[in-house]
C-alpha cells in the first residue's frame, strides 16, 4: 500500500489521530509530549497515535500529505488540525475541547 493511501486509511479508521515522535507513554520530543497532554486535558484518553520514528517513509509521507513541515500533526475526523502550537492556541480559546467533544 502506498504511503498516502496508508495515511488515508488510518484517518478513515480513527476519529482522532496524532502523528508523533515516540509514544504517548514515552514521547521523544517536547512538542509531541505537549500534544498528548493537550489531548488528555480535552478528555481524549486513547488517541490513535502513529510513531513516525519507526517508519521514515511515513515520517516524510505525512509531511507531504498535510503540506506541513513538522511533527506532531493532529487529525480529527480525517481533517488536519495542526501541530502542538496550533493545538495550544485552540485549547486556550476553548476550540480544541469543543472539536474533540463534538
Amino acid at each position: 500500500m502506498a504511503t498516502q493511501e496508508q495515511i488515508q486509511t488510518l484517518l478513515s479508521s480513527h476519529r482522532v489521530v496524532l502523528f508523533m515522535k515516540g509514544t504517548p507513554q514515552f514521547p521523544m520530543c517536547g512538542f509531541s509530549g505537549a500534544a498528548i497532554q493537550l489531548l488528555k486535558a480535552c478528555g481524549v484518553t486513547q488517541p490513535y497515535t502513529v510513531n513516525v520514528l519507526e517508519d521514515e517513509t511515513l515520517r516524510q509521507g505525512i509531511k507531504t500529505f498535510s503540506n506541513w513541515p513538522t511533527i506532531p500533526q493532529l487529525y480529527v475526523d480525517g481533517e488536519f488540525i495542526g501541530g502542538s502550537d496550533i493545538m495550544r492556541e485552540m485549547f486556550e480559546r476553548g476550540e480544541l475541547q469543543a472539536l474533540l467533544q463534538s
